[in-house]
Protein backbone atom coordinates (compact mmCIF):
# COMPACT_ATOMS: atom_id res chain seq x y z
CA UNK A 1 0.00 0.00 0.00
CA UNK A 2 1.30 3.46 -0.88
CA UNK A 3 0.81 6.21 1.69
CA UNK A 4 0.16 9.60 0.17
CA UNK A 5 2.67 12.28 1.14
CA UNK A 6 1.63 15.94 1.14
CA UNK A 7 4.33 18.54 0.47
CA UNK A 8 4.31 22.13 1.66
CA UNK A 9 6.65 25.04 2.25
CA UNK A 10 7.53 26.72 5.55
CA UNK A 11 9.64 29.74 6.41
CA UNK A 12 10.42 30.52 10.06
CA UNK A 13 10.67 34.25 10.71
CA UNK A 14 13.74 35.54 12.53
CA UNK A 15 11.52 36.67 15.38
CA UNK A 16 11.01 33.05 16.44
CA UNK A 17 14.67 32.34 17.08
CA UNK A 18 16.17 30.40 19.95
CA UNK A 19 19.94 30.38 19.56
CA UNK A 20 21.13 33.03 17.11
CA UNK A 21 20.40 31.95 13.55
CA UNK A 22 18.17 29.03 14.55
CA UNK A 23 14.48 28.59 15.21
CA UNK A 24 13.38 28.09 18.81
CA UNK A 25 13.15 24.34 19.27
CA UNK A 26 9.74 24.32 20.90
CA UNK A 27 8.29 26.69 18.32
CA UNK A 28 9.41 24.62 15.32
CA UNK A 29 8.42 21.38 17.08
CA UNK A 30 4.92 22.70 17.73
CA UNK A 31 4.65 24.06 14.22
CA UNK A 32 5.41 20.66 12.74
CA UNK A 33 3.16 18.86 15.24
CA UNK A 34 0.24 21.15 14.48
CA UNK A 35 0.28 19.99 10.87
CA UNK A 36 -0.39 16.37 11.81
CA UNK A 37 -3.95 15.11 11.45
CA UNK A 38 -4.70 13.47 14.78
CA UNK A 39 -7.35 13.32 17.52
CA UNK A 40 -7.27 16.21 20.00
CA UNK A 41 -5.08 15.46 23.01
CA UNK A 42 -2.84 13.00 21.18
CA UNK A 43 0.84 13.11 22.13
CA UNK A 44 3.41 13.92 19.46
CA UNK A 45 7.14 13.24 19.61
CA UNK A 46 9.37 15.68 17.72
CA UNK A 47 13.08 15.05 17.17
CA UNK A 48 15.37 17.89 16.14
CA UNK A 49 18.06 16.42 13.90
CA UNK A 50 19.70 19.72 12.99
CA UNK A 51 19.20 23.42 13.63
CA UNK A 52 16.33 24.97 11.67
CA UNK A 53 17.54 28.06 9.77
CA UNK A 54 15.55 31.28 9.71
CA UNK A 55 14.06 33.26 6.85
CA UNK A 56 14.72 30.59 4.21
CA UNK A 57 12.18 28.31 2.49
CA UNK A 58 11.93 24.82 3.98
CA UNK A 59 10.02 21.75 2.81
CA UNK A 60 7.41 20.01 4.95
CA UNK A 61 6.34 16.48 4.04
CA UNK A 62 3.37 14.99 5.92
CA UNK A 63 1.99 11.48 5.78
CA UNK A 64 -0.24 9.43 8.07
CA UNK A 65 0.81 10.36 11.62
CA UNK A 66 4.23 11.66 10.58
CA UNK A 67 5.88 14.83 9.32
CA UNK A 68 9.39 15.77 8.19
CA UNK A 69 11.03 19.16 7.76
CA UNK A 70 13.93 19.36 5.31
CA UNK A 71 16.13 21.85 3.49
CA UNK A 72 17.69 20.80 0.19
CA UNK A 73 17.19 17.17 1.16
CA UNK A 74 18.75 17.49 4.64
CA UNK A 75 16.49 16.25 7.43
CA UNK A 76 16.06 18.95 10.09
CA UNK A 77 13.05 17.90 12.18
CA UNK A 78 10.73 14.90 12.26
CA UNK A 79 7.46 14.42 14.14
CA UNK A 80 5.29 11.40 14.83
CA UNK A 81 2.21 10.53 16.86
CA UNK A 82 3.00 8.42 19.93
CA UNK A 83 0.96 6.66 22.60
CA UNK A 84 3.16 7.41 25.61
CA UNK A 85 1.87 10.59 27.26
CA UNK A 86 4.16 12.92 29.24
CA UNK A 87 3.67 13.04 33.02
CA UNK A 88 3.17 16.66 34.14
CA UNK A 89 4.98 18.19 37.11
CA UNK A 90 2.56 19.37 39.83
CA UNK A 91 0.74 22.69 39.67
CA UNK A 92 2.21 25.80 41.25
CA UNK A 93 -0.01 28.77 42.05
CA UNK A 94 0.26 32.02 40.13
CA UNK A 95 1.57 33.77 43.25
CA UNK A 96 4.33 31.22 43.83
CA UNK A 97 5.25 31.17 40.16
CA UNK A 98 5.54 34.97 40.12
CA UNK A 99 7.81 34.84 43.17
CA UNK A 100 9.92 32.13 41.52
CA UNK A 101 10.65 34.45 38.59
CA UNK A 102 12.71 36.62 40.93
CA UNK A 103 15.33 33.85 40.92
CA UNK A 104 15.51 33.47 37.13
CA UNK A 105 19.17 32.82 36.37
CA UNK A 106 18.88 34.27 32.88
CA UNK A 107 18.62 37.80 34.24
CA UNK A 108 22.15 37.77 35.63
CA UNK A 109 24.86 39.46 33.56
CA UNK A 110 27.66 37.20 34.71
CA UNK A 111 27.60 33.67 36.03
CA UNK A 112 29.82 30.68 36.59
CA UNK A 113 33.47 31.16 35.55
CA UNK A 114 32.71 34.61 34.20
CA UNK A 115 30.34 33.35 31.49
CA UNK A 116 26.96 34.93 30.83
CA UNK A 117 24.25 32.92 32.54
CA UNK A 118 21.75 33.18 29.67
CA UNK A 119 23.20 31.25 26.71
CA UNK A 120 20.55 32.54 24.28
CA UNK A 121 19.52 36.05 25.40
CA UNK A 122 17.58 36.69 22.19
CA UNK A 123 15.42 33.58 22.55
CA UNK A 124 11.78 34.18 21.60
CA UNK A 125 10.53 32.34 24.70
CA UNK A 126 12.91 32.97 27.60
CA UNK A 127 15.14 35.69 26.20
CA UNK A 128 15.36 39.22 27.53
CA UNK A 129 13.22 40.63 24.75
CA UNK A 130 11.00 43.71 24.87
CA UNK A 131 7.32 43.15 25.78
CA UNK A 132 5.45 42.21 22.64
CA UNK A 133 8.62 40.97 20.96
CA UNK A 134 9.00 37.70 22.86
CA UNK A 135 7.01 35.50 25.24
CA UNK A 136 9.08 36.58 28.27
CA UNK A 137 8.83 33.34 30.26
CA UNK A 138 11.41 33.55 33.06
CA UNK A 139 11.38 30.35 35.19
CA UNK A 140 13.05 30.36 38.58
CA UNK A 141 13.21 27.96 41.54
CA UNK A 142 10.08 27.41 43.62
CA UNK A 143 11.03 27.60 47.30
CA UNK A 144 11.00 24.27 49.14
CA UNK A 145 10.55 22.15 45.98
CA UNK A 146 12.56 20.67 43.12
CA UNK A 147 10.49 22.68 40.65
CA UNK A 148 11.03 25.83 38.63
CA UNK A 149 8.09 27.93 37.51
CA UNK A 150 7.03 31.12 35.80
CA UNK A 151 3.93 32.97 34.71
CA UNK A 152 3.11 33.35 31.05
CA UNK A 153 1.03 36.44 30.32
CA UNK A 154 -0.12 35.78 26.77
CA UNK A 155 0.41 38.82 24.58
CA UNK A 156 -1.86 39.34 21.56
CA UNK A 157 1.40 39.62 19.61
CA UNK A 158 1.74 35.81 19.58
CA UNK A 159 -1.66 35.22 17.99
CA UNK A 160 -2.43 34.29 14.41
CA UNK A 161 -4.27 36.57 12.00
CA UNK A 162 -7.53 35.00 13.20
CA UNK A 163 -6.70 35.91 16.83
CA UNK A 164 -5.89 32.39 18.03
CA UNK A 165 -2.82 31.33 20.00
CA UNK A 166 -1.07 28.74 17.80
CA UNK A 167 -0.07 25.32 19.06
CA UNK A 168 3.53 26.32 18.34
CA UNK A 169 3.36 28.88 21.16
CA UNK A 170 2.18 26.24 23.64
CA UNK A 171 5.02 23.92 22.67
CA UNK A 172 7.46 26.84 22.97
CA UNK A 173 6.22 27.60 26.49
CA UNK A 174 6.89 23.97 27.45
CA UNK A 175 10.31 23.92 25.82
CA UNK A 176 12.58 26.44 27.53
CA UNK A 177 11.59 25.76 31.17
CA UNK A 178 12.48 22.07 30.66
CA UNK A 179 15.97 23.26 29.76
CA UNK A 180 16.36 25.82 32.54
CA UNK A 181 16.28 23.05 35.14
CA UNK A 182 19.76 22.25 33.75
CA UNK A 183 21.04 25.58 32.41
CA UNK A 184 22.65 26.62 35.64
CA UNK A 185 26.18 27.80 36.41
CA UNK A 186 27.08 28.45 32.80
CA UNK A 187 25.85 25.17 31.32
CA UNK A 188 24.69 25.24 27.73
CA UNK A 189 22.47 22.76 25.92
CA UNK A 190 20.26 22.44 22.87
CA UNK A 191 16.87 20.78 22.61
CA UNK A 192 17.11 17.35 21.01
CA UNK A 193 13.59 15.95 21.43
CA UNK A 194 10.27 17.19 22.77
CA UNK A 195 7.18 15.07 23.29
CA UNK A 196 4.07 17.06 24.14
CA UNK A 197 0.38 16.53 24.69
CA UNK A 198 -1.94 19.53 24.38
CA UNK A 199 -5.37 19.18 25.98
CA UNK A 200 -6.83 22.69 25.82
CA UNK A 201 -6.32 25.96 23.98
CA UNK A 202 -4.62 29.06 25.35
CA UNK A 203 -6.24 32.47 25.01
CA UNK A 204 -4.66 35.89 24.47
CA UNK A 205 -4.71 38.13 27.51
CA UNK A 206 -4.72 35.18 29.91
CA UNK A 207 -2.16 34.42 32.61
CA UNK A 208 -0.89 30.83 32.75
CA UNK A 209 1.67 28.97 34.84
CA UNK A 210 4.57 26.96 33.43
CA UNK A 211 6.19 24.41 35.74
CA UNK A 212 9.25 22.23 35.10
CA UNK A 213 11.50 19.77 36.89
CA UNK A 214 14.60 17.75 36.10
CA UNK A 215 14.32 14.17 34.92
CA UNK A 216 18.02 13.52 35.51
CA UNK A 217 20.64 12.91 32.89
CA UNK A 218 22.81 10.36 31.15
CA UNK A 219 26.10 11.51 29.70
CA UNK A 220 25.40 14.56 27.55
CA UNK A 221 21.65 13.85 27.57
CA UNK A 222 19.66 15.97 30.04
CA UNK A 223 16.01 15.16 30.71
CA UNK A 224 13.25 17.53 31.76
CA UNK A 225 9.50 17.53 32.31
CA UNK A 226 7.21 20.53 32.00
CA UNK A 227 3.55 21.47 32.13
CA UNK A 228 1.32 24.44 31.38
CA UNK A 229 -1.61 25.21 33.66
CA UNK A 230 -4.46 27.65 33.88
CA UNK A 231 -4.39 29.83 36.98
CA UNK A 232 -6.95 27.56 38.68
CA UNK A 233 -4.78 24.47 38.21
CA UNK A 234 -6.44 23.04 35.09
CA UNK A 235 -3.85 21.26 32.96
CA UNK A 236 -3.38 22.75 29.48
CA UNK A 237 -0.43 20.71 28.21
CA UNK A 238 2.54 18.62 29.35
CA UNK A 239 5.87 17.64 27.84
CA UNK A 240 9.03 15.65 28.34
CA UNK A 241 12.26 16.81 26.80
CA UNK A 242 15.73 15.59 25.99
CA UNK A 243 18.42 18.25 25.87
CA UNK A 244 21.95 17.71 24.58
CA UNK A 245 24.67 19.42 26.62
CA UNK A 246 27.06 21.46 24.49
CA UNK A 247 29.54 22.31 27.25
CA UNK A 248 32.04 20.16 29.13
CA UNK A 249 30.52 20.59 32.62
Amino acid sequence: MTIAVALGELTVAERFRGPEGRANGGWIAGTLASGLVRPQGTAVEVTLRAGTPLDVPLTVATAEGEARLTRDGELLVEAKVVESAPVPPPFVSVVRAARAEEGYAGRAEEGYAGRAVHPYPGCFVCGLREPGSGMRIFPGPVAGTDLIAACWMVSPSVTTESGEVPEAAIWAALDCPSGWVHLQEGRTALLGRLTAQVHRPVYPGGTYVVVARSGGGEGRKLYGESALYEGNGTLIASARATWIATDRS
